[in-house]
């Protein structure tokens, strides 16, 4: 693969990743580049994109074509895929991202896939016990907050707790403009010796963490209120929260109820998901993502690469 590649912000994207793709990314990337700088290349089969951004008529100095002649597929296995076809675009897309031709990488493909690759093409940050992903949680006031593990680490060590806070507090004072974020330890209970060993373990050294403002445990009933910026929990016990705040907007809608604060639970307003902990920006995408989504997806992805995240955690997590 050779390109020209210049001395800019350039962004990869999976064009093969998602259930509508590539129809709907790139109705995504005709929404962000009437809003966003970056320079786009899009990896997959270039025979199905091409037709595509013709009929969007995408400007052709915003974007490279990176054919990708194999796609990973949902049911695939991860590690195996990734070995077994290495011109996907998931693959072909870490090598980008690995040889800095690109500054991140974009996938609304098979989640397992991204993951393998975020964790052994792109290495962790120096330090770093285990990367983590999180996800954004609406409050009833209408401001955001954080919620991490909620997947990647199922089983959890207090250390690797404790570095989700540190990790989580960075990225919410640099995307979520939160001066000073209180972080709550996910409990049965708010008195400190309350919950399981983890939690019991995770306390002492939440609270002795001179990097964070680390307010306590809080319960399941605080985490929809103001109560936490950051809220950290083993991925088992994230994964369960996820999936059941996401419902909440499908329930609505199936039941006609219409408020704001519900809308506030569309993944599509996020977009995706970064990988926290490792040298580069990865987002991970719902895979019912829809044009929205990736417009959102890019975004946070140049908005990581503006404010220079990883580099930022790895300073606090060398601290």
């Amino acid at each position: 693969m050779d390109f020209l590649f210049l001395e800019r912000m350039n962004i990869g994207i999976d064009m093969m990743g998602g259930d509508e793709a590539p129809s709907e990314i790139v109705a995504g990337i005709d929404q962000y580049l009437k809003v966003g700088n970056a320079h786009l290349f899009l990896i997959g089969q270039v025979e199905r994109i091409k037709p595509l951004v013709s009929e969007w008529n995408l400007p052709a100095d915003r974007y490279t074509l990176v054919n990708a002649t194999q796609v990973i597929d949902m049911h695939d296995h991860p590690t195996r895929a990734l070995k077994e076809k290495p011109a996907s675009s998931i693959s072909i897309g870490f090598q980008l991202l690995a040889t800095e031709k690109i500054d991140a990488f974009i996938s609304a493909g098979n989640t397992g896939a991204m993951l393998v690759g975020s964790l052994y093409a792109i290495k962790p940050i120096e330090g770093v016990l285990r990367p983590t992903i999180s996800t954004i949680i609406p409050k009833e006031n209408g401001s955001t907050g954080l919620l991490l593990d909620v997947g990647l680490n199922s089983d959890c060590k207090p250390e690797q707790l404790n570095q989700f806070a540190v990790m989580g507090s960075v990225y919410a004072q640099q995307i979520l403009g939160i001066e000073n974020p209180r972080v709550g330890l996910l409990n049965i209970g708010e008195e400190e010796g309350k919950g399981n060993l983890l939690a019991q373990a995770a306390y002492p050294l939440l609270k002795e963490n001179k990097h964070i403002n680390f307010i306590g445990n809080i319960e399941g009933r605080d985490i929809l209120v103001d109560k936490a910026d950051i809220v950290v929990c083993d991925g088992f016990t994230g994964n369960i929260i996820l999936k059941m705040a996401e419902s909440l907007h499908g329930i609505t809608r199936r039941k006609g109820i219409d408020h704001e604060y519900f809308d506030l639970f569309n993944f599509e307003n996020y977009g995706g998901t970064p990988v926290l902990g490792i040298s580069k920006p990865v987002i991970i995408g719902h895979g019912i993502s829809k044009g929205r989504a990736f417009k959102n997806m890019i975004l946070l992805a140049q908005k990581m690469i503006d404010k220079d995240v990883m580099q930022m955690m790895k300073a606090e997590v060398e601290a």
